[in-house]
């Protein structure tokens, strides 16, 4: 007789396959019953799009409601520029320089695209920078020193945020700088004309002057000091020496002694050299990183419309062929820039382009190099090329166009990678760059972390990112804490109970009794559901027909003749007024977040929304809801203008 082997029961199912606790005929009768639901308002926060998109994760909608008024500061007597001066360096300590040259993946992303234009984001930063500046505002004070000790190799952006957010967290720095000034790109990278030196001294002073900071000049890593030196004089150390070396050519010809690449000439540039032999120069580049924002452009919020930006963004890897081009220029040579792809599909901001033009740049698109022509003295004496067409990022010559562009020199602006020469080896994580995770740690080495282009070469806020992750990640490893994932979006958020607290309306503390309902305890905040840290609210959350057409406060910009530009190193873009920066604080639609138009209070059918009493509010907790009177209707979500309002159920 043969046995059978029965199948393991459950020991309890609540429901057979296929059944569920819901009929959805009747779910829908049960949630909308005549004049009510059982969905209530809830107030829902989410990051906007400009700062899911910005690399140094700023606060853009919290320093934008400062300056149309909402926020007002907490300190009596405080102007508002401070107030948004503390908010924006609690992720990036150098607006004044960021409101310049960031091309700005945040305006990219503004919802206010799909109703007129972005918000001039950027000219703000740059008017509170530079107020910030002028009227000798220090950054915020920093605790005592507790013991600690990192080390942060390069005195660029990355390596600068990373000190200063590590001395905010009470650890004392030495930065090593192998040049004679802290600076980095935004020094030796950037023409004066777009970076004032003055304004980058005094954003860098302002960092050392927290004090535990020190600065270490002129010394070589690896060369002047060994990383056993490292290792054993520091708790961590944190990478951010930069991508010091240009890539060259990829075509014969280009090892010739008058071929060299856009950082070499930049540097060159900026340290008072000058080519005074070359009168006839071709700067291969054309290409434009913001685009390289992959990280960031999926949070863009489903933008369909894009507007031209009104501040200098071709940024080529960090150092921009057309900054070559025009400093070239400003030396009177003649100068051809070419590039892969056609003009129009630079990506370089249009106005750029024809500042260039204007002062004498010939740009020829469509167009690649083959050979670097020599003479016998092994020196450059034209560039042959042809032109092209892009099958994705890659040129496809086309047969029988080939050409001859004469010339004295050639610069290849066509990205960088890090040199790790002199000792530096062993950080050498492949193709030039050193590997680290999603933290800031570099992988396989211990207590080292390492950010900014000598992780890739990408954008300066992108740097300052960086530093401010890696400070974040290197506290927790200096306290013994395990690594902690970072955010799915990892940017300086708002924080409603930081903002109750900062205006003495903290809750209470929790008695640790149990009720149905938390509505009359003083220990909830009620109501209220942060999801900022996983989502950003689209332009399809909003109700877009609340905001009419107001046109951007555009920055002015002084224009330089191809007859004038020779010796003409003055600065460029012109700053806006206080009254236009409030006003283009006042177009920001507050994205994710309640900015006090009364829509909901005003539309309630029920009078179940209500203000939060004055002496209450604060930003995030101006509105809230009598869920006694609310029976459900969605009004109040369909008119927020913000998105802020969405429905769950409730009672």
């Amino acid at each position: 007789m043969n046995e059978t082997v029965s199948t393991p029961k459950h020991s309890f199912r609540r429901f057979k396959n296929g059944e569920s606790m819901w009929n959805w005929n009747d779910l829908t009768k049960k949630i909308f019953q005549a004049d009510h639901s059982y969905k209530c308002p809830t107030y829902v926060h989410r990051t906007p799009p400009c700062q899911g998109s910005c690399p140094s994760g700023h606060d853009i909608r919290g320093w934008l409601a400062i300056a149309r008024g909402m926020d007002k500061p907490p300190v009596e007597g405080m102007k508002w520029q401070e107030y948004a001066f503390l908010r924006m360096v609690d992720a990036n300590p150098v607006p004044a320089t960021m409101g310049r040259v960031c091309p700005a993946p945040c305006e990219d992303g503004c919802n206010r695209n799909e109703v007129d234009d972005f918000v001039g984001i950027n000219a703000v930063e740059q008017y509170v920078g530079d107020w910030a500046i002028e009227n000798k505002l220090a950054l915020p004070g920093a605790p005592a020193l507790d013991g600690k000790h990192v080390a942060v190799v390069g005195g660029g952006p990355a390596g600068l945020a990373a000190a200063y957010f590590l001395r905010r967290k009470g650890h004392a720095v030495v930065v090593f700088e192998a040049n004679e000034k802290l600076g980095g790109m935004m020094r030796f990278g950037i023409p004066a004309y777009r970076t004032p030196r003055q304004m980058v001294d005094a954003e860098i002073d302002r960092i050392l002057a927290l004090g535990g900071i020190e600065a270490r000049l002129g010394v070589r890593v690896g060369k002047d000091v060994s990383l056993a030196d490292l290792d054993r004089e520091f708790d961590a150390v944190y990478w951010a020496c930069g991508a010091q070396k240009g890539r060259p050519l990829p075509v014969p010809g280009a090892n010739a002694e008058n071929c060299i690449t856009g950082v070499e000439f930049l540097d060159a540039f900026n340290r008072g050299w000058v080519f005074s032999t070359a009168k006839r120069i071709v700067v291969v580049g054309g290409g434009d990183t913001s685009i390289d924002v992959a990280s960031v452009a999926r949070r863009l919020g489903h933008i369909r419309t894009a507007h031209q930006h009104d501040a200098g963004g071709h940024a080529v890897f960090g150092y921009t062929a057309h900054d070559v081009a025009g400093t070239l220029r400003r030396e009177g040579v003649e100068v051809v820039l070419t590039s892969l792809f056609p003009v129009e599909q630079m990506t370089a901001a249009e106005h750029e382009r024809e500042d260039a033009r204007r002062e004498g740049v010939e740009i020829r698109g469509g167009v690649m190099p083959l050979e670097i022509v020599k003479d016998d003295n092994n020196r450059a004496t034209s560039v042959r090329m042809c032109q092209c067409t892009m099958k994705g990022m890659t040129p496809i010559p086309v047969e029988g166009t080939e050409f001859e562009i004469p010339c004295d020199m050639v610069v290849s602006a066509i990205g960088q990678m890090a040199d790790f020469a002199d000792g530096l080896e062993k950080l050498d994580g492949g193709r030039g760059a050193i590997a680290i995770d999603g933290s800031c740690k570099v992988r396989n080495v211990d207590k080292y972390f390492a950010g900014g282009d000598v992780v890739r070469p990408h954008l300066l806020t992108t740097a300052i990112g960086h530093g401010r992750i890696a400070a974040e990640t290197i506290d927790r490893f200096l306290a013994g804490l395990p690594e902690d994932k970072r955010p799915k979006v990892d940017v300086h958020q708002f924080d409603l109970l930081q903002e109750l607290h900062a205006r003495g309306l903290d809750p209470e503390p929790y008695d640790y009794t149990q009720s149905r309902g938390t509505a009359a305890g003083k220990f909830a905040i009620h109501n209220y559901e942060d999801r900022s840290a996983s989502q950003v609210i689209s332009h399809e959350d909003l109700f877009k027909g609340h905001f009419g057409y107001l046109a951007r406060h555009r920055r002015g910009e002084r224009h330089v003749g191809a007859g004038d530009v020779l010796g003409d190193f003055d600065e460029r873009m012109q700053g806006l007024s206080e009254e236009q920066a409030r006003k283009e604080g006042g177009r920001c639609m507050s994205c994710g977040l309640c900015f006090e138009c009364d829509n909901c209070v005003i539309f309630c059918p029920q009078t179940a929304v209500q203000r939060v009493p004055k002496k209450e509010r604060a930003v995030g907790r101006y509105v809230t809801t009598d869920y006694t009177k609310c029976v459900g209707c969605h009004i109040c979500m369909d008119v927020c203008p913000t998105g802020y309002i969405q429905m769950g159920l409730g009672e």
